[in-house]
């Protein structure tokens, strides 16, 4: 998976950390708040959506009257103590960034979340120091499945699109990174596992864990 390359970029949401389901304890206290319901088919509208896409998504189908800026606002305010003190690191994930880091290969992030959350959980989990490249997909022209992101990560690291393997936990995420050019793998997330053949089908990779990658034990597709 990593002979012959230069750079590893990740996505950050059920790639790097395990977060997947504050967002939907937060959905549900924020609608709530507004005696709205949340939708069965939300989580699949808003995949891939940067956050201030699903912002605006938010502020068209349920009819909000606050302004993007502050949805996005109130967004970061009640997910960061949790970013800060409560989502755990994905299984293996600090290790291996720190050992991607020591033998030399650029790192970047590129994450759909808020550049203030994507930082706050780099930090918590002691591994921002690693990361040359941290983007997210409000800082590009089009978020996830379009490659932007990623290919902007890859210039900032000034390293060939080629060169690099993309870890991400969804499908959509998986498309951009081969839109990119890049190798990918697919990483095991319990919040992603109606996807898991989708994830199979269009990953080079796939690992339960970051311990795969250590053990030998990750699936050639």
């Amino acid at each position: 998976m990593l002979k012959d390359k230069k750079a590893a970029i990740f996505d950050l949401d059920g790639t790097l950390v395990d977060s997947m389901g504050i967002w939907k304890d937060i959905d549900v206290e924020y609608l709530g708040k507004l005696h709205l319901e949340v939708p069965e088919d939300l989580q699949q509208d808003i995949e891939g959506l940067s956050f201030s896409e699903v912002a605006v998504y938010f502020k068209k189908r349920f009819g909000l009257k606050e302004s993007v800026d502050f949805i996005k606002n109130e967004w970061n305010r009640m997910a960061m103590d949790k970013y800060l003190y409560e989502v755990p690191a994905k299984d293996g994930a600090v290790e291996f960034v720190r050992y991607l880091y020591e033998h030399g290969f650029k790192l970047g992030v590129a994450s759909s979340n808020s550049v203030q959350l994507v930082d706050a959980a780099l930090r918590a989990h002691g591994i921002r120091s690693f990361f040359s490249a941290v983007l997210t997909c409000c800082e590009v022209k089009k978020g996830k499945p379009e490659p932007d992101v990623y290919l902007e990560v890859a210039r900032r690291l000034q390293v060939e699109p080629k060169d690099c393997v993309v870890f991400e936990d969804i499908p959509v995420g998986i498309m951009a990174g081969k839109a990119a050019g890049m190798v990918t793998c697919a990483v095991e997330d319990s919040y992603s596992a109606p996807y898991r053949q989708e994830k199979r089908k269009l990953a080079d990779y796939y690992i339960d864990s970051y311990q795969d990658i250590f053990n030998g034990t990750f699936e050639e597709l």
